[in-house]
C-alpha cells in the first residue's frame, strides 16, 4: 500500500525558448535601412549616429552605411565615470 498520494509530473522540467540575443552585424559590415545590429536586453550597448533604440532595446540602422563601434565615457548618477560600447553606422 502507499503511504502518499501520487503526485504526478514534475513541474519545473519546462525549457523556455531561445531569444537569439548579440551582435548581428559586426564592425566594418555594411547595413540596410531597418536591419537590425544588435539584439539586447537593456541597454549594454548605446545607439550612436544613424542608429536608433527599439522597445526591447534593439539597436537598428536608420540609414546605408558601415557599422562602426566605439567607446564613451558615461557619468552615472553616483558620479562614478563608466565606459559604454556605441554603434554607430557611418553613411558615405
Amino acid at each position: 500500500m502507499a503511504s502518499k498520494k501520487a503526485g504526478g509530473t514534475a513541474k519545473n522540467l519546462r525549457d523556455s525558448n531561445p531569444k537569439y540575443l548579440g551582435t548581428k552585424l559586426s564592425a566594418g559590415q555594411n547595413a540596410q535601412p531597418g536591419s537590425i545590429i544588435i539584439r539586447q536586453r537593456g541597454t549594454v550597448i548605446l545607439a550612436g549616429k544613424n542608429v536608433k533604440v527599439g522597445r526591447d532595446h534593439t539597436l537598428f540602422a536608420l540609414k546605408k552605411g558601415v557599422v562602426e563601434f566605439t567607446t564613451k565615457r558615461k557619468t552615472g548618477f553616483n558620479g562614478k565615470s563608466v565606459k559604454k560600447k556605441v554603434v554607430n553606422v557611418i553613411t558615405k
